[in-house]
């Protein structure tokens, strides 16, 4: 049969539409990604840079480890900068949560931060507190942190989870995790009280 015949047959004519298709499906497709590679080279998106510049301790009371469950009560007041590094991009944060933990175990309740929007290359500054009251701490936790206080010095994690959203122009971006760790070192005073700040400045690590 000669293509000219093939022509003719219905069979032949849906092959070459669906080709056509398929072709028309695949441009749009490399066209898409290349705008997506255009727009990202153009603006190259920068996460976010967190800082966590102070903390002060009101309470953080440790019962006895030697009759479990030991419980923590704490009362931390911590300030953390956050710092958009982009040119053309803004930062919707629609939700921010801030708590502590001690070697991975969530010893405050999540403190929730208001949804905010960072403009280019700005700025903005937090200063939550961040509580907790009689959670239990796995045996082998109270025994370490009840030293780490007798020795005065205890490394805590300040934490944030949350979700972001990126703004060029009028187009903002889907939701996006954001979660941000502050290795925090803190000097105690007697008894687990203290308004010492702590040791030094954190900068935290981010990924999104």
């Amino acid at each position: 049969m000669s293509p000219k015949d093939c022509g003719k047959h219905s069979h032949c004519r849906r092959r070459k539409l669906f080709r056509r298709v398929l072709y028309t499906l695949l441009t749009l497709i490399l066209i898409i990604l290349l705008i997506i590679l255009i727009v990202y080279l153009v603006l190259r998106p920068q996460k976010p840079r967190f800082v966590l510049s102070s903390a002060t301790i009101y309470a953080f009371n440790l019962s006895s480890p030697l009759s479990p469950p030991s419980l923590l009560t704490s009362s931390i007041q911590v300030t953390i900068s956050s710092h958009n590094p982009n040119d053309r991009i803004g930062i919707r944060y629609d939700r921010l949560d801030v708590y502590a933990s001690y070697k991975s175990q969530q010893i405050t309740l999540p403190t929730s931060l208001p949804p905010t929007y960072q403009g280019h290359n700005d700025v903005n500054v937090w200063s939550p507190f961040i509580y907790g009251s009689s959670v239990p701490l796995a045996p082998f936790l109270s025994v370490s942190l009840a030293q780490d206080i007798n020795a005065g010095i205890a490394l805590i994690h300040v934490k944030i989870d949350g979700r972001l959203r990126w703004k060029v122009g009028s187009w903002t971006s889907g939701h996006y995790h954001v979660h941000v760790n502050c290795p925090t070192l803190l000097s105690f005073g007697g008894g687990g009280r203290s308004d010492v700040k702590l040791l030094q400045m954190s900068v935290c690590t981010v990924d999104v």
